[in-house]
């Protein structure tokens, strides 16, 4: 993705809940800390997520998409690909997305979808990533923000944030901690991206000095 001098790469985020992690993105693109980077479009596909009140507090623009009111899901699929064409989206931000999205709509927007996910992947991928790390017994966990791919937590690796497990380590204080990390993890990943500074090759990311 390259972008002229004044272009800015237009982002959408998919969101599902509460929305911590979009609001460290706006908070960052506030602090013009997103590069040439601009949040234009926040999508949920649920109607009722605390994330679509952050968004609108930030003054972007919000739709609800719920799966429910669709008979499939390539028809919700598709209807989302729409409107992702519609806006002229450059990359979308998985943000809390709690959906699996199909091959159809991977391949539409290939290389253009990236997700955070709180472990130090290719370990524990999946639901309930924090407590695997606790029942696995390593003193390591962390977050990755990675491209998404047709397999589940498994796309090329952008950045990888470390955290240490300490004794007595509970999967909610382990959460959080992850959590923290997410919030600078994720603006910083799509900083990097908006400057031509991330580069996919043979399923493997390059940072560009």
């Amino acid at each position: 993705m390259l972008f002229s001098q004044g272009e800015n790469m237009k982002i959408a985020i998919l969101i599902s809940g509460r929305g911590s992690n979009l609001k460290a993105i706006l908070n960052a693109e506030e602090k013009k800390q997103l590069g040439q980077a601009e949040v234009i479009l926040v999508v949920s596909n649920n109607s009722k997520a605390k994330g679509i009140e952050i968004a609108k507090s930030f003054d972007k623009k919000t739709i609800s998409l719920e799966a429910n009111n669709f008979k499939t899901k390539e028809a919700y699929e598709k209807e989302l690909g729409d409107i992702i064409e519609n806006h002229s989206v450059d990359l979308i931000v998985l943000a809390g997305f709690m959906r699996i999205l199909s091959l159809y709509f991977i391949n539409k927007f290939r290389n253009k979808i990236i997700n955070i996910h709180p472990s130090l992947l290719p370990s524990f991928p999946g639901l309930n990533a924090q407590k695997q790390a606790l029942d696995s017994g390593v003193r390591v966990s962390g977050c990755t923000v990675h491209f998404v791919n047709e397999h589940v937590d498994a796309g090329p690796i952008i950045l990888q944030k470390a955290v240490e497990i300490v004794e007595d380590e509970s999967e909610f204080s382990l959460s959080e901690k992850i959590l923290k990390e997410e919030h600078k993890l994720l603006p910083q990943s799509i900083k990097m991206i908006s400057e031509a500074k991330v580069k996919i090759e043979q399923n493997k990311v390059r940072i560009v000095k």
